[in-house]
């Protein structure tokens, strides 16, 4: 009878890639976890395969690194070493004999692109095969793997949904983004993926409110033979960030620090000077962010010692240097939390931007009028997607313990009293949203029983969301008579961005400053979503609550869905648009529909999202 011939090899890849859950990330290259077994199916011509006269080899390559694994007859998959093992043999005397090997990587792999060949040894030949290549990704399903996760929801939610939500804005105006993390294709390379920038003009490349999803980022970014792609801010890199990690198998989650600490000097202090009229000035390194965003990922952390494993902070966004390069993380947010800041990596830096102090003074000609310290300003909210919905999830209890409080011996004033009795608030009285005027109330309470004379000096700038306020748009300065234990307030209208008031007690000299630093927000677009007789419809809505007509840019797409619709178009003074969109879906599940309206004038980006579920078929 014939000697064995190897006739092909099936990889079963839609099998394997279902059994392995990364269905939907490549339909060109079988896509694996570490840590579990798949299937391999050898067609083959000659007798029935007899382990005591033929050798089946596999050799597993990865760059300069290999390993031979022999076909075993008896056995069972491993988790520590990679292994084969034969499953079934069938012969078929009328075609090609069938042989099923179970193939096992252990649980800690490297992730990368393999090589697969076989080795066929029989008494008079040795032929070597190339079965293709396959990529091995990370496996939270498998308690053995350093990124194991527990919860199945958890898994579906920050390894397999491509449905992101970003929180931006201030504290008092909390914008939700949408985010799409759907990928198309993955490539690896070791340059960076995006360039910051910061400065408000971003010719030569697309602003970051544009960005709407990673795919088109990384398409971009391939294209351009690697080279990053212009621009990102935090929210960009942490966004891609997350879908490159979860691409890897590794649970991923973006997080938002509102009033993040950016310390220079790291000495968990934050100074802010102003002047005595509410001016904020440009003195010092030091800042603090409307908000920071970045990613934590879960994993275990063998090098801290027991009980730091779980969510790690990683910031993608360059700020400082970390043993010469720019980079951040992982820091255990375990150990942020029990303050330990000698724990590598950089949990000094990620412990700052949570709990530092802010001290702030008011100078005059190089002098300290007053000076306060607010220990709660920092890290007052920290957030999340939460999982399964499109709300918001406050995790600032898993970074501080009672919300920042912590006990020290030094005593401090809050930011807004002073020794004399003198104390002032400052309010929104409404969230701020573009073409509206914006309201604001200034309350002063006088807590001793002398009346005071005072001057009220009211003070706006425009400030970037990372970096301290530029010069002064708008002011107000007036006297103001207050009675013994008297409060007063007043209300003022204005397009507004940055708020300082700083309330002089003419007779003492005496000065003390309440501070409000918001966002102005967009409209939002409304997005509703019919079941057509042959297509679902997607209708987008928008009044421009302008008073001059506004052009711009519609884009509409959907995770899972078709390629993006995009339009030109013109609204008039508080016209309603109504665009239909029809759509046909292509993959089962959780998917989010997008739009984003660029408009030219006023230049800014307009967003709304509607998650749907798309039956299986």
């Amino acid at each position: 009878m014939d000697e064995f011939k190897l006739r092909s090899i099936d990889l079963q890849q839609v099998q394997n890639q279902i059994r392995h859950k990364t269905d939907g990330l490549s339909s060109s290259t079988l896509v694996l976890r570490r840590g579990q077994a798949f299937t391999v199916t050898i067609n083959y011509d000659g007798r029935p395969f007899d382990p005591l006269k033929e050798k089946l080899i596999f050799r597993i390559v990865l760059g300069p690194l290999s390993v031979e694994v022999p076909v075993s007859r008896l056995g069972h998959s491993s988790l520590t070493q990679w292994s084969a093992v034969l499953e079934r043999s069938i012969p078929d005397p009328t075609g090609p004999h069938g042989l099923w090997v179970s193939l096992s990587s252990p649980a800690s792999a490297s992730v990368g692109v393999y090589t697969l060949q076989m080795r066929v040894e029989t008494r008079l030949t040795v032929r070597t095969h190339l079965l293709g290549q396959f990529t091995l990704l990370c496996n939270p399903w498998c308690p053995a793997d350093s990124v194991f996760l527990q919860s199945e929801d958890l898994r579906t939610e920050y390894v397999r949904s491509d449905i992101g939500l970003l929180f931006k804005g201030s504290l008092g105006n909390i914008v939700s983004r949408p985010w799409s993390s759907a990928l198309k294709k993955c490539s690896n390379d070791d340059k960076g993926v995006l360039m910051g920038n910061w400065s408000n003009d971003y010719s030569g490349g697309v602003s970051p409110s544009k960005w709407s999803g990673s795919a088109d980022i990384l398409r971009k970014w391939a294209e351009t033979q690697f080279n990053p792609v212009k621009y990102g801010q935090c929210w960009v890199f942490a966004a891609v960030m997350c879908t490159v990690m979860r691409a890897l198998g590794i649970p991923t989650r973006v997080v938002t620090n509102f009033n993040s600490a950016h310390d220079t000097n790291r000495n968990i202090v934050i100074e802010e000077y102003y002047s005595e009229m509410g001016e904020k000035l440009p003195i010092g390194r030091d800042s603090i962010w409307n908000f920071h965003v970045w990613v934590e990922s879960w994993m275990k952390r063998p090098d801290l010692g027991r009980g730091y494993d779980g969510w790690q902070v990683l910031d993608p966004t360059p700020q400082e240097k970390s043993a010469e390069m720019f980079r951040c993380g992982p820091a255990a947010v375990k150990a942020i939390y029990h303050q330990k800041v000698d724990a590598q990596y950089d949990v000094p830096f990620i412990y700052a931007a949570v709990n530092a102090n802010v001290h702030t003074v008011i100078v005059r000609d190089g002098k300290v009028l007053t000076t306060s310290i607010d220990k709660n300003r920092v890290g007052a909210l920290i957030c999340t997607k939460h999982p399964g919905s499109m709300r918001m999830q406050d995790i600032t209890s898993e970074y501080k313990t009672e919300m920042g409080k912590r006990q020290k011996n030094t005593k401090y004033l809050p930011l807004n009293y002073s020794p004399q009795g003198l104390a002032v608030s400052l309010q929104l009285l409404k969230a701020p949203v573009v073409g509206e005027n914006i309201s604001f109330n200034v309350t002063i309470t006088n807590k001793v029983v002398v009346p005071k004379l005072l001057r009220k000096h009211v003070n706006a700038q425009n400030k970037e969301y990372n970096r301290n306020p530029t010069g002064t748009f708008w002011e107000a300065h007036d006297d103001v008579k207050i009675g013994p234990k008297e409060s007063k307030s007043s209300a003022a209208e204005d397009s507004l961005v940055n708020l300082a008031v700083v309330i002089e007690d003419v007779k003492s000299q005496e000065r003390v400053l309440a501070s409000e630093e918001f966002n102005i927000r967009s409209p939002s677009l409304n997005i509703q979503v019919y079941a057509g007789p042959i297509h679902q419809v997607a209708t987008v809505t928008f009044t421009n609550p302008f008073s001059i007509a506004v052009s711009g840019e519609l884009t509409v797409a959907c995770s899972g869905l078709q390629e993006k619709v995009q339009t030109r178009l013109t609204i008039q003074p508080r016209e309603t648009m109504r665009m239909p969109i029809n759509f046909t879906p292509r993959m089962a599940g959780a998917k989010m529909l997008y739009a984003s309206l660029v408009l030219m004038n006023p230049p800014t980006v307009l967003h709304g999202f509607k998650t749907i579920n798309v039956q299986a078929s």
